[in-house]
């Protein structure tokens, strides 16, 4: 006598995508917010370990320590998830050829926003090592993040970035973080030129706090409003 199996309703497909994406609404809620307190870590214990150590005062040194702050903990945390696409092949070969050219695509993207944000204005050489370094804040913001969830896929990038081109809720995050990223980055230029005499207005403070503090906003932006859409996201299949 063979086996009867019962067939599952739309209904009940349905809800099952939703409790998943629930689940990775909540892995995601649990990411962001360990990577939005490496910031915060990044701020205070600087201040309690360095002296005469303030945002202001030693912003490259508080810029350094963010940057590599994020850097690894990002890195860590999406290892652990192992939220990147799968490979076919798991060598040491092919291991070190995607650690390498996920290196190339980060120095590429430094040098990028470099040469933007000079284009947007900023000194070609005087405080060159300061354009520099933002670019390097812009580049661990966007790209590394897309190098830790994508891989160094320029195909996989351009589809993320293009309608509709989301396949998973990681994918959204990615365009929503990138977006506020840039666009808090840009916010922080506006008050550079004005007549106001305040030391967060020298180069290129308020653009890396804004890109900061934009970072931060995607980070909580982003599953909420996933969890608010959740019924009407639908991914293609990878």
């Amino acid at each position: 006598m063979e086996p009867t199996t019962t067939p599952v309703s739309a209904t009940q497909q349905v809800k099952e995508k939703v409790t998943m994406k629930d689940i990775e609404i909540k892995g995601m809620v649990s990411a962001h917010c360990i990577i939005a307190v490496s910031i915060v870590m990044a701020t205070i214990v600087p201040a309690v370990l360095l002296d005469d150590f303030s945002v202001y005062g030693t912003h490259l040194v508080w810029l350094y320590i963010c940057t590599a702050g994020v850097a690894a903990v990002n890195i860590a945390i999406y290892t652990v998830l192992g939220v990147s696409p799968p490979t076919k092949k798991n060598t040491l070969s092919h291991k070190v050829t995607k650690v390498s050219k996920s290196c190339l695509y980060f120095m590429f993207s430094c040098l990028l926003f470099h040469g933007i944000i000079v284009l947007y204005g900023a000194p070609l050489l005087e405080s060159a090592s300061e354009t520099f370094s933002f670019a390097v804040l812009l580049s661990t913001f966007t790209t590394l993040r897309c190098l830790c969830i994508l891989g160094p896929n320029g195909q996989a990038w351009i589809r993320v970035f293009s309608r509709n081109g989301a396949m998973s809720i990681w994918d959204t995050s990615l365009q929503i973080t990138t977006a506020s990223s840039v666009i808090g980055a840009w916010l922080g230029a506006f008050p550079i030129p004005l007549d106001w005499e305040r030391p967060w207005q020298v180069w290129p403070i308020s653009c890396t706090l804004g890109a900061t503090l934009g970072f931060v906003a995607g980070l909580f932006i982003a599953p909420l409003w996933i969890h608010w859409h959740r019924k009407q996201l639908t991914y293609k299949s990878k």
